[in-house]
């Protein structure tokens, strides 16, 4: 079977939990072998300084940027969510894959019954 999610969204929510201080970034390939893949995984302390100021990084020292990796905001995990398409290619698939599957089988009658 096909995995789930992609490697890279695997490796970030790792280092993740492991480093749960800093925030994910984003992630890249460093190398690979028969066997395992390595992966970089760019971090950010929210509490330095120099990026509270930075008004292009600022954004993720906000409390609803913790742990973007484990709820699938990153690169990585977006795409394995499927969302890297917009507009009227993306009606399948936002805001999720389970609840397009819902909105369109759920039964909705008038009144209660």
């Amino acid at each position: 079977n096909k995995a789930k999610r992609n490697l890279k969204s695997v490796a970030e929510e790792r280092v993740g939990r492991k480093i749960s201080g800093l925030r994910v970034l984003n992630s890249y390939w460093v190398a690979q072998d028969a066997v395992h893949k390595w992966y970089e995984v760019v971090m950010v302390d929210p509490y330095h300084t120099v990026i509270r100021n930075d008004p292009r990084i600022n954004w993720i020292c906000k409390p609803k940027m913790k742990h973007r990796e484990l709820r699938g905001l990153t690169a990585a995990g977006r795409k394995a969510r499927g969302l890297l398409k917009k507009g009227k290619r993306a009606t399948k698939l936002r805001p999720s894959v389970r609840a397009t599957y819902k909105r369109h089988n759920l039964m909705r009658l008038r009144r209660w019954r």
